[in-house]
């Protein structure tokens, strides 16, 4: 297959990257970005053997993204034992998360910069079986090589908003020429599917699938914990506000006092997206007068703390098993919203802003069946909490939540069954 102009010049420069790549880890590890001891993955230089029999590869951008593959990863090893999963993502986060989560057949490692000599050095170790790509994170250099080696490629839970279409139009050419490197790309959405059509990716490869993210399983919790800190809520009324951005904390702060006025017991947990971000959240608060509890410094959510920040990793399941009313972060401030469906599986009812553009549909979907409802301030925000501190309409609204959800589980079916077809027909033992 032919390389677009704008294709072809990229991988020109990539082949010269490694020295801006290098100064640019150099960067992000003084800033704590990178794994100290694990740095050299990011050129290539594997950490681990590869091991025997075969191997399929999963490229993940985000901590959402590589958590929506562990059901269908499960998936696929109880299909076929022989397998080895391998799993690339970028940042820590994610490595930390996944380290928890992963299924013992399964090997981390961070994606290599797309230098074109990093890159080749991460293909030669793993010789990966097959190449799974999540959603839309494209790396041409990487993609280019791994469909240079014949080795079969797939784009799995594929998600185009219409921001993204809009830049990417102005490369139709170089858009094409790597799209059309996939074997098959499976989409969330008819709006991907027409997305990705207009920017010359072949009809025959695209199929509608749904999304991943539907029928990911229960976050895990610690059930311990889960009962000792239900112990000290002692029936406390309590709401969270999940994956929350700047400027969101105090939109929240304000209608949580409006709330306190009919529920003066009422508490408030906040889980910020970005967990270093805790002790500025909790200092912000403490000068608004609130008394606040800081997770990450061994505070605990006691009958006198007004806002709990829980500024840790790895524990969003926690949370929404102890709240039955979740706002959902990233939708009052222009993020794009956050994965609603976590919540929905765990029987806690969902509030969202206006801005959520990376999962429309599903959020359109849930507010349809009555599982989730739009705010657009701090005062909407609290009248919908009011509202749902009622706990029957507050089951109500979370069972309706959780019938959408359960609907997902043929998405993870149809990938399951096109990856092991695809695996079978390499001949791979």
């Amino acid at each position: 297959m032919g390389h677009s102009l704008g294709l072809a010049a990229y991988l020109a420069l990539s082949k010269q990257l490694t020295q801006v790549a290098d100064r640019a880890l150099s960067r992000r590890l003084k800033s704590g970005k990178e794994h100290p001891e694990r740095v050299t993955e990011r050129r290539g230089i594997a950490s681990v053997p590869r091991p025997d029999g075969p191997l399929i590869w999963f490229h993940a951008a985000s901590v959402g993204e590589s958590l929506s593959l562990m059901e269908l990863i499960d998936r696929l090893i109880e299909e076929r034992p022989e397998v080895h999963v391998l799993i690339t993502t970028g940042t820590r986060t994610s490595a930390e998360l996944l380290t928890k989560r992963m299924p013992d057949q399964t090997i981390h490692q961070f994606a290599p910069v797309d230098a074109l000599p990093y890159v080749r050095a991460f293909l030669d170790h793993w010789k990966p079986d097959m190449a799974i790509w999540t959603e839309s994170e494209l790396w041409p250099t990487m993609i280019t090589q791994t469909h240079a080696r014949a080795i079969p490629m797939m784009l799995i839970n594929a998600r185009m908003s219409q921001k993204s279409h809009e830049g990417w139009r102005w490369l139709p050419a170089f858009a094409a020429s790597l799209l059309n490197r996939f074997d098959k790309i499976l989409v969330q959405d008819e709006q991907t599917a027409f997305f990705l059509r207009r920017l010359g990716a072949s009809r025959w490869r695209i199929r509608l699938n749904g999304s991943l993210k539907q029928s990911t399983g229960a976050l895990p919790h610690d059930e311990g914990e889960r009962t000792r800190l239900a112990e000290m809520l002692d029936n406390r009324p309590v709401w969270l506000a999940a994956s929350t951005h700047e400027g969101e904390e105090q939109l929240c702060a304000q209608a949580h006092q409006r709330l306190r006025r009919s529920a003066h017991r009422l508490l408030l947990i906040i889980a910020p997206r970005h967990p270093e971000r805790g002790p500025k959240i909790a200092e912000a608060l403490r000068k608004s007068g609130w008394k606040v509890s800081l997770r990450s410094e061994g505070g605990e959510p006691g009958q006198e703390v007004d806002i709990y920040v829980a500024d840790t990793m790895g524990e969003m399941g926690l949370w929404y098993r102890l709240a039955p009313i979740s706002f959902l972060g990233g939708s009052l401030v222009p993020i794009g919203g956050h994965n609603p469906f976590e919540p929905a599986a765990l029987g806690s009812s969902i509030l969202h802003g206006p801005h959520v553009d990376s999962a429309r549909e599903v959020y359109e979907r849930l507010q349809e069946a009555g599982g989730a409802r739009l705010v657009q301030d701090a005062e909407t925000l609290a009248g919908a909490a009011t509202d749902l501190l009622e706990p029957h309409k507050a089951a109500d609204m979370a069972m309706a939540a959780w019938e959408v959800s359960s609907t997902g589980a043929e998405a993870t079916d149809q990938a399951v069954a096109l990856l092991v077809e695809t695996l079978d027909s390499t001949g791979a033992t």
